[in-house]
């Protein structure tokens, strides 16, 4: 029996493995899950005797197959109930968070099924994310950081890399967010902030917020 620890150190894992890491290391892991590295040793050495990761010292992990599906029905679980809390709940984009991550852990098929199709089977969260369908695929969409575009490109909101409370908060502060057009006016190269205009009004974003909102070109 998979314990609820067990599965926020494979989600941890799974998340850090898609930023480009092929072998996560221990002290990746302590840092995403704000603990210490001789927890995280502790914990992978239990993976790996589940089964559920491949670990070797003083080089990091990796999940197995088997490791992977659990963080991925974990995944598609957190962002259908994100759905589920701003569509049908009213909840909004940064209060989802914690509530999902609670939400994730329940256990039956059934119930993520029938959730699955009471909301017309979505294929994105309310942060832009993909949510896998029940077989484990993934949707991808082809989409930049908005650090990444050029002076005159015109594009559209579609995701968030940061889905913290205070980022999400000043998106909404300024009126941005999923769907939204925007169009790259200046990028500063001293500090790399960027002007947009959004409709008629033009905003100065830094490169932190930049580095943190996905768009795709149009």
């Amino acid at each position: 029996m998979i314990t609820l620890t067990e599965e926020n150190y494979i989600k941890a894992i799974y998340h850090l493995s898609n930023q480009g890491l092929e072998v996560v290391s221990t002290n990746a892991i302590a840092k995403e899950m704000a603990t210490k590295a001789s927890s995280v040793t502790d914990m992978v050495k239990k993976l790996s005797e589940k089964g559920y990761a491949f670990y070797k010292k003083y080089q990091g992990v990796t999940l197995t197959e088997e490791g992977k599906e659990i963080a991925i029905n974990i995944v598609r679980k957190h962002r259908l109930w994100e759905v589920f809390l701003v569509e049908k709940l009213n909840f909004s984009w940064d209060e989802i968070h914690e509530v999902a991550e609670q939400l994730e852990h329940i256990k039956s098929k059934k119930l993520i099924s029938q959730l699955d199709a009471f909301l017309g089977f979505p294929t994105h969260d309310p942060h832009g994310d993909p949510i896998p369908d029940d077989s484990g695929k993934i949707k991808k969409i082809d989409k930049i950081l908005l650090s990444e575009a050029s002076v005159n490109d015109d594009c559209i909101c579609v995701g968030v890399q940061d889905s913290s409370s205070a980022f999400l908060q000043y998106l909404n502060k300024h009126n941005i967010a999923l769907g939204v057009r925007v169009k790259v006016v200046q990028i500063e190269p001293f500090d790399h902030s960027v002007t947009i205009k959004i409709a008629d009004k033009e905003l100065v974003i830094s490169s932190i917020i930049a580095n943190n909102l996905f768009v795709k070109l149009v």
